[in-house]
């Protein structure tokens, strides 16, 4: 189920039903522009930061946000998901007096004190085997590109990548075939101890729209840090001309970080959308999630 259809919540709050506390379910978007990315950091403007203070304006209660994709400082996102636990009580006074239940109120007032780069599109109950990390199935990118600068729409910089040189892309997508599957990316990520490299990319393809600029879909089970920007950067690599698609398989085999392999510029990256399963499979992905991945 992607985070943009997701069903409404319960209308009503029962909170003798949830217990002391209760999980809520957040879908945000947010123009990545002006922050350092997901994850809060001392001294820093971040998502997390800025969402978490906003929720605890509005319950007056401290909140631990866990969310389904940590992006990089510049990415955008049109569909993320986080979770946070709060107390129950502190739920169900969010409307007040007003008739509004609690999953309207919070958007509300989540609107009323967010800066307006960030949006919750959606606040919901949800059950406590709900992980927004590890029930997630799969996430899917888009990267934009535009290969031809004088009809660079300056309205888009701030999403859309400009190159100089025309992109071929069908060479792209030969490239990008290569790579689907179940692989060690260790070539493509930046490397975090005790982290696994190993992923399922499902999709990844390019394809030119009718304003001419490229982008490029990429979908996989979880992603590595910075492993989007870099298998896109490949894949322009080719589409440039530089390498062909032969050696997009030697830097996959090594399974170590190639220098000629660039990492593209966050602004042109953004999370569309993460797709989990039906609530009575939430716990099951999350335990599958959490196993270390082996290639076969």
């Amino acid at each position: 189920m992607a985070a943009s259809d997701h069903p409404p919540g319960p209308s009503v709050f029962d909170a003798e039903q949830h217990g002391a506390t209760v999980r809520i379910r957040l879908d945000v978007a947010y123009d990545g522009t002006e922050f350092s990315g997901w994850a809060v950091q001392p001294g820093l403007r971040t998502v997390e930061g800025e969402l978490g203070q906003g929720l605890e304006t509005i319950l007056r209660s401290p909140v631990r946000l866990v969310v389904g994709g940590r992006t990089d400082a510049g990415v955008h996102a049109r569909g993320s998901v986080a979770h946070t636990d709060v107390p129950a009580d502190a739920w169900r006074r969010l409307p007040g007096r007003s008739r509004r239940t609690p999953e309207q109120a919070a958007l509300t007032r989540l609107a009323g004190v967010l800066p307006g780069d960030i949006v919750v599109r959606a606040a919901q109950v949800v059950s406590s085997d709900f992980d927004a990390r590890f029930s997630a199935l799969r996430r899917r990118y888009r990267y934009r590109l535009c290969d031809h600068p004088p009809s660079a729409d300056p309205l888009r910089r701030r999403d859309t990548v400009v190159v100089r040189q025309r992109l071929d892309v069908e060479a792209m997508n030969r490239a990008a075939g290569v790579l689907i599957g179940l692989h060690d990316f260790a070539s493509f990520c930046k490397p975090r101890e005790g982290a696994t490299t190993i992923r399922t990319l499902q999709e990844f393809s390019f394809a030119r729209t009718p304003d001419g600029v490229v982008e490029g879909t990429v979908v996989a089970d979880a992603f590595c840090h910075s492993m989007v920007r870099a298998l896109v950067g490949a894949a322009v690599t080719v589409g440039h001309g530089k390498r062909e698609v032969p050696w997009v398989e030697q830097v996959l085999a090594a399974r170590q970080r190639d220098p000629a392999v660039p990492v593209m510029p966050a602004h042109g990256l953004c999370l569309e959308e993460i797709i989990y399963p039906p609530p009575e499979e939430y716990a099951t992905r999350a335990a599958e999630a959490r196993t270390r991945r082996k290639l076969r």
